[in-house]
C-alpha cells in the first residue's frame, strides 16, 4: 500500500437472512449469525489497533444488516450508526457522495445488502456504472483510496466465511 492511500473502507453484506416479508423485519438465520461470526473475530485479528480505535460502524436501517453490524461491533468495541442510505436497492450515486464527506479521513465500515453492496465496491474500483462484485452472505470488502470516487479505489482484500471456516 502506498503511503498516500491511507483512507480505508470496508464494505460488508449481511449474514443469511430468513425469507419472507416485510423485507425490512427479516433477520438472521443461526448460520447467518455463525457466518458474521466467524468474519467479525478474523475482523477482529485483522484491523491493526489504530484501525479498530478510528474505525466507524454503519448498517442499513433493515434488520438483518443491523443484527450483522451489531455482532461485528460487539467483537470490535464499537457503537453501531444507522445509515439510511444503503438499503438493498437505494442508487450508489449518493452513498458515495456520503463517503466523500464522512470517509475521507475516517474509516468506516458499512453493512448493507445486494445489489447495493456489489455495486458500490464496483463502482469505486473499476469505474463501470455497470459493474457488481458477486458477495455471498457475510462477505467483506477491503477498499483503499486517496478519493471515494468512481475508478479510484483498490481493492486490498475479498473475504467470506468459507475461507474462515
Amino acid at each position: 500500500m502506498s503511503a498516500g492511500l491511507n483512507a480505508r473502507l470496508w464494505i460488508m453484506r449481511h449474514g443469511e437472512a430468513v425469507p419472507g416479508h416485510p423485507d425490512p423485519q427479516r433477520e438472521l438465520t443461526a448460520h447467518g449469525r455463525d457466518e458474521v461470526a466467524r468474519v467479525a473475530d478474523w475482523l477482529a485479528v485483522t484491523l491493526e489497533p489504530s484501525q479498530q480505535a478510528a474505525l466507524r460502524i454503519a448498517a442499513s436501517p433493515y434488520r438483518r444488516a443491523g443484527q450483522t453490524a451489531n455482532i461485528v461491533a460487539e467483537r470490535l468495541a464499537k457503537p453501531v450508526e444507522t445509515l439510511s442510505l444503503i438499503t438493498p436497492n437505494d442508487p450508489i450515486e449518493p452513498v458515495i457522495d456520503w463517503l466523500q464527506n464522512e470517509a475521507q479521513h475516517v474509516p468506516w465500515l458499512l453493512v448493507g445488502h445486494m445489489p447495493l453492496v456489489g455495486a458500490l465496491t464496483a463502482r469505486l474500483v473499476d469505474g463501470d456504472p455497470r459493474g457488481s462484485l458477486a458477495m455471498p452472505t457475510a462477505a467483506i470488502a477491503a477498499l483503499q483510496a486517496e478519493v471515494w470516487a468512481a475508478g479510484c479505489a483498490q481493492l486490498a482484500y475479498f473475504r467470506h466465511p468459507g475461507e474462515l471456516a
